[in-house]
């Protein structure tokens, strides 16, 4: 059973500048502590072939995950991470993708705001279908939210 989530806002900052956060391991370094509990970088500098270790708070529903940069994209500014160990594979998922997509506003001028953006994709073992209602944009939400503070206040 697959399926899609996703959320896209828009921040008053240029899209090179919102990438520069989103793109790479800063993001996993602002949402420690307020997100997820700790990340851990295992292998890699932020480019395709990293991988993290994600711990999350209590009350998530599992303890950790480990993730896969396997695609980062600096000219489309599209990164993708894949999970490779536990989160939603302990609970009977075959994928669990999270793509980030920064965009330059059409409707603004060049370079004073951007379109952020998160997209989830998963697959579930049928006998497992019932754990598909576990997906929820809660965590899409809170990075976003913590990232586009950090990028308003920044700018």
């Amino acid at each position: 059973m697959f399926g899609t989530l996703s959320e896209e806002a828009e921040v008053m900052v240029p899209a090179s500048k919102a990438w520069a956060l989103y793109g790479t391991l800063e993001l996993a370094k602002l949402v420690t502590g307020k997100v997820v509990e700790a990340v851990e970088v295992v292998e890699g500098d932020g480019g395709p072939g990293t991988i993290l270790k994600l711990t999350f708070n209590p009350g998530q529903g599992f303890s950790y995950c480990k993730e896969k940069f396997t695609k980062v994209d600096n000219i489309h500014m599209v990164k993708e991470t894949e999970v490779m160990e536990g989160g939603f594979l302990d609970m009977g998922f075959n994928l669990y993708i999270i793509r980030i997509e920064i965009k330059e506003n059409s409707k603004d001028g060049p370079g004073s705001s951007c379109l952020v953006k998160l997209t989830l994709e998963y697959d579930v073992k049928e006998e497992f279908a019932a754990n598909a209602s576990l997906v929820t944009n809660r965590n899409l939400l809170g990075i976003m939210s913590v990232a586009n503070k950090h990028l308003l206040k920044s700018n």
